[in-house]
């Protein structure tokens, strides 16, 4: 029986920090109410790019292989045993038998065939996804519970992404019908320890126990995932028994949840995710092309105390792309530090000067104007889009302020619709900055803020095919060092 709820908070890098978690006794101690921030475009596998779609996808669908949580090792899932050959090009799965889709129908490798395949359908959006799979010349089924992929050359991640890659059931999305838009995109049929239930839009998003499950069933009957965009009231849901588990803001953290009465209800955990929030700065446009104005805007922001006001400290500045604590990071590389001179010499060195004395910076007749696009509803994002506001006007920038709901939020993202905007990145367990930074991302990959640097690519390249890991490190440290400078 649940004791406490579980409070927890993610530490992350760059500027910023994120939240917590929580469990209760209630009055059904069967289901768990857990804190969603912001509604998920779509629950297909394939086509989801936030975080929020992984989370619920997490207890729905299930992969060929998975990480073990105790030793971070991968270990069977659906697979119940693997063969690599002796050049790495080959990874031939042999599948469970008697594993049932939720709704009764067996998984086959047909399915996996069919998943790969629509995913490298170029009218699929899976953009996020069809980088990881560049190498991979086929997927075929050697009967129906074996199934091989096939690269055209090695990748040290092989075993990671073609045992991790989603697999949707075939005889469900191949109807003839869009698999973008496709009905179930909001009603997944998956392999794992739950089904999904209902959708209320708006509102919340109800999970119950697969019945069909193969393994042991879930002692939580019902996770349902309320959809409270305003943290502050989130919070009050929380210590009202409507939660069970939430993210906490820093000041939450801090100054919210600490009384003895809340402290006997709940626990709060507090740990660094791989994660990094950062600004990412369009390259497309001519504010930001020249690296100069890029590192220029980074000493006009006092990060520091940013992190020490608005996170409490409660996060690390980060100067790379790598987790803090991984073997990629380069240690040795210090962040740029807050120089308000250093920043506007640069400037001018780049050709921004105020020409016709009207306050603000120009270049070639353009104004220094531009638009920060930010999610609504995020505290922090506005509190920090303020600061930049203040700060850059004050040596004659001019900054406006966009905010949109999640779901338009990421289409202007992918669109590539925006000047300048605050972003987060989820790390794997092993890096991989294909894409990221490979510029052959900048137009459809992730590869929103058009970083393009040739050595950057060629290093991305090396590595991905390269198996020693201290030779890896290496590359990446120099790689670490591009992206800094």
């Amino acid at each position: 029986m649940i004791k406490k709820r579980i409070i927890n908070i993610y530490l992350s890098f760059v500027l910023l920090i994120a939240g917590c978690s929580g469990v209760r006794p209630q009055k059904d101690p069967l289901t768990l109410y857990m804190h969603l921030t912001s509604e998920p475009g779509t629950l297909n596998p394939i086509t989801a790019t936030d975080a929020y779609a992984s989370s619920i996808n997490s207890h729905i669908y299930e992969s060929l292989v998975e990480r073990d949580k105790d030793t971070l090792e991968l270990k069977p899932e659906l697979a119940e045993r693997w063969e690599i050959s002796g050049d790495r090009k080959k990874f031939r799965f042999y599948l469970k038998k008697g594993v049932l889709w939720s709704d009764g129908v067996e998984f086959t490798a047909d399915d996996i065939v069919y998943s790969f395949k629509v995913m490298k359908d170029p009218k699929t959006a899976s953009a996020q996804l069809k980088v990881y799979y560049i190498d991979v010349k086929n997927v075929r089924k050697i009967d129906k519970y074996t199934v091989e992929f096939e690269y055209s050359r090695p990748y040290f991640l092989a075993l990671e992404f073609c045992g991790g890659m989603p697999i949707v059931p075939k005889h469900i999305f191949d109807d003839g019908t869009d698999f973008n838009t496709h009905k179930n995109n909001r009603k997944p049929i998956g392999t794992g320890p739950y089904v999904f239930d209902r959708w209320d839009t708006g509102k919340k998003i109800v999970l119950k126990v697969n019945e069909r499950y193969r393994g042991k069933k879930p002692e939580i009957k019902r996770v349902v995932y309320k959809l409270v965009s305003e943290s502050s009231v989130a919070l009050q849901m929380l210590k009202k028994g409507q939660l069970d588990v939430m993210s906490l803001r820093s000041i939450q953290w801090v100054r919210q949840t600490n009384s003895k009465k809340f402290k006997k209800k709940f626990y709060k955990l507090k740990y660094y995710q791989p994660y990094f929030n950062y600004i990412g700065w369009n390259a497309r446009r001519e504010f930001f092309s020249d690296k100069r104005v890029r590192r220029a805007l980074t000493h006009l922001i006092n990060r520091e105390a940013i992190l020490n006001k608005l996170l409490f400290g409660l996060g690390k500045i980060v100067t790379g792309n790598f987790y803090l604590f991984s073997k990629s990071y380069n240690k040795k590389i210090e962040p740029w530090e807050f120089d308000p001179e250093k920043g506007i010499k640069l400037l001018r060195e780049a050709g921004w000067t105020d020409s016709d004395n009207d306050g603000i910076l120009d270049k070639n007749g353009t104004k220094f104007s531009f638009t920060f696009t930010i999610p609504s509803g995020r505290k922090y994002g506005e509190r920090l889009a303020s600061i930049l506001k203040e700060d850059f006007s004050g040596v004659g920038i001019e900054m406006d302020i966009n905010k949109f709901e999640w779901a338009v939020f990421v289409n202007k993202i992918h669109k590539r619709d925006f000047d300048a905007v605050s972003l987060g990145w989820s790390l794997g367990y092993s890096g991989d900055p294909y894409q990221l930074w490979h510029s052959s991302q900048v137009n459809s990959g992730s590869n929103f803020c058009y970083f393009v640097n040739k050595e950057a690519d060629n290093i991305i390249e090396k590595a991905r095919v390269e198996f020693n890991e201290a030779r890896r490190i290496k590359l990446y440290h120099r790689f670490h060092e591009i992206i800094h400078e």
